[in-house]
């Protein structure tokens, strides 16, 4: 079984949109592209460092597919680009799209059920990168084995969001955490199934 894991930049009040630059994905007149970038330092940089440096697999939605496809393959070495030029890269798409990236195949069918069937084989963990369409489809099947939250001291108020309406309630269990200079807090989160209701009463 390969474990499925979503990785996100996300705000305070839970908004994914376009957190790497203006222009990466406006959708819904959305106007505040690349509101993770200054945050980012060192030890933000080795934390993205571990989580690559072992053997992945990606999993992306046809928008993110095109953002990530139209920078990587040009990008300095420097940058990490080897390791995503490098990763099988599984795409979900409704339509056929070409995939020129390289180690790019098509999600026959439906997303769920090919990235279920995917999940039962051998190979390396399966990321999640942006995707916010996709990982709604994620959440209602109850797929993701691991979230890995990069929670930026920012509020938008609106835009594209990882627990979006329609979201399955589910209690999660903190298996780890790390704190930037900057603020950020990466939290490794599991699922652990139903939340436990109680009273103070």
């Amino acid at each position: 079984m390969r474990k499925l894991v979503v990785q996100t930049f996300m705000t305070l009040d839970g908004v994914m949109q376009a957190p790497g630059g203006p222009g990466e994905d406006d959708d819904g007149g959305f106007t505040h592209g690349g509101w993770s970038v200054t945050y980012w330092d060192d030890q933000m940089g080795e934390v993205m460092g571990e989580a690559t440096s072992k053997p992945f697999a990606m999993v992306l939605g046809r928008k993110t597919y095109d953002i990530m496809s139209a920078y990587w393959p040009t990008a300095p070495e420097e940058t990490g680009a080897k390791v995503f030029n490098d990763a099988t890269k599984y795409v979900a798409s409704r339509s056929r799209p070409t995939l020129d990236w390289s180690n790019s195949v098509l999600i026959e069918g439906d997303a769920a059920d090919g990235l279920a069937a995917l999940k039962k084989e051998d190979g390396p963990e399966l990321q999640v990168h942006g995707s916010a369409n996709l990982i709604q489809t994620l959440l209602r099947n109850n797929l993701v084995d691991q979230y890995r939250l990069w929670v930026f001291p920012v509020v938008i108020g609106s835009g594209k969001r990882l627990f979006a309406d329609g979201t399955i309630p589910s209690g999660l269990k903190l298996v780890d955490s790390k704190l930037s200079t900057t603020g950020v807090v990466i939290g490794t989160y599991e699922p652990a199934g139903e939340i436990p209701i109680g009273s103070f009463e």
